[in-house]
């Protein structure tokens, strides 16, 4: 397969078994359904003699599909690595060459690539129906075929989310979700993750398992050719390219779960909610937002847990702390509590009593 050593022409972007856009290796492209393009990716329809916005149309390409290399094993990452000819992932062509070996095929979504001319259709390539390897097809390198037996996905370095180790293993033919870094950290997130079942919010349940004698979180995955996730930093290039308010456009289309969001991060202590880790759950018939999509990542919770201020929040468009945030969701949505929260479940007096305090406040 020439196209990984530099030798494509042109590529069309999938969504699902419908053709949404392709580009040239020279920059050109062509929009075929526009609704249908995913949010972080953006082309100009440029003649040939814009020299600049053809580089542009590259650059936003080799990005987006840098974006969508899958998290995998070592052994699995060395032998990808070395199809395409390169000892390491770099640069964003790096790593969207990585990702145009299987096709760019995410968890995340239903798009992917396939060269001009490639008969594969989604339905034999997806990842919800079929195993990894089945996306690498006549993949080559010197003459050699490359062939790859992989049951399921371990998570590495390739990884383009999150700090922490995750493996996306199946069973049962659904996708669960493990995660690891330490005991302290997967104690955190299960604990927020109890504390947040106390709750009326759409969230992802965390519980407790055990993967090569250690003890991890998992969890079940939320996307399916049914259904994709956007998050807030993809819809960002969106709504730039739009002129659109993102978040005056997230608080229309679901300000409850929005507020609910500050509401728990402030009483857990989460702070790791950047805007690669919360944003929208997308219809994949219309590629049109339905909500937010469900409440996850507590691996840092219980940070900037020594005063009631917490700690700036990061899902505002103003400097508050997330103190004021969850203040201001209060007023906004209530507190919305469910049950009550158990204090056996903290680890020590210090956390149960600053959780206390912080809900003390949120009902005062």
């Amino acid at each position: 397969m020439e196209i990984l050593n530099g030798g494509w022409q042109e590529y069309e972007i999938m969504h699902g078994n419908q053709r949404v856009a392709c580009i040239g290796k020279n920059g050109m492209c062509h929009i075929y359904l526009e609704k249908m393009m995913p949010y972080n990716l953006y082309f100009e329809q440029v003649s040939e003699n814009d020299i600049d916005g053809r580089i542009q149309n590259l650059d936003n390409f080799y990005h987006w599909c840098a974006s969508r290399v899958l998290t995998l094993d070592r052994k699995y990452a060395k032998e990808i690595l070395n199809s395409i000819g390169a000892t390491q992932a770099s640069t964003d062509k790096d790593r969207a060459m990585i990702a145009l070996s299987y096709h760019c095929l995410s968890l995340m979504d239903i798009f992917w690539t396939k060269e001009k001319g490639e008969q594969q259709s989604f339905s034999e390539l997806n990842l919800y129906e079929n195993h990894l390897e089945t996306a690498f097809v006549d993949v080559s390198l010197r003459g050699r075929q490359m062939t790859i037996q992989n049951s399921h996905l371990i998570a590495d370095d390739l990884g383009t989310q999150g700090c922490y180790p995750k493996a996306w293993i199946r069973k049962n033919d659904v996708f669960w979700l493990l995660k690891d870094g330490g005991l302290e950290p997967v104690e955190q997130e299960l604990l927020a993750s109890k504390i947040a079942r106390c709750f009326r919010v759409n969230q992802v349940e965390y519980e407790e398992s055990f993967y090569d004698g250690q003890k991890v979180t998992v969890s079940r995955i939320i996307t399916s050719p049914e259904k994709s996730i956007v998050p807030m930093e993809y819809f960002e290039v969106y709504a730039a390219n739009h002129e659109i308010n993102a978040l005056e456009y997230i608080l229309q289309l679901d300000g409850y779960s929005y507020y609910m969001m500050n509401i728990i991060d402030y009483l857990v202590g989460n702070t790791d909610r950047h805007w690669g880790n919360w944003g929208l759950l997308v219809d994949n018939n219309t590629n049109h937002p339905i909500r937010l999509y469900d409440l996850m990542d507590f691996n840092k919770a219980f940070q900037a847990y020594e005063n009631l201020e917490g700690a700036n929040c990061l899902t505002t468009n103003r400097k508050l702390s997330q103190k004021e945030a969850a203040l201001v969701a209060v007023k906004e949505v209530g507190l919305n509590r469910i049950k009550d929260v158990d204090p056996v479940w903290f680890p020590n007096d210090s956390i149960r009593e600053m959780f206390q305090r912080r809900l003390a406040l949120l009902q005062a």
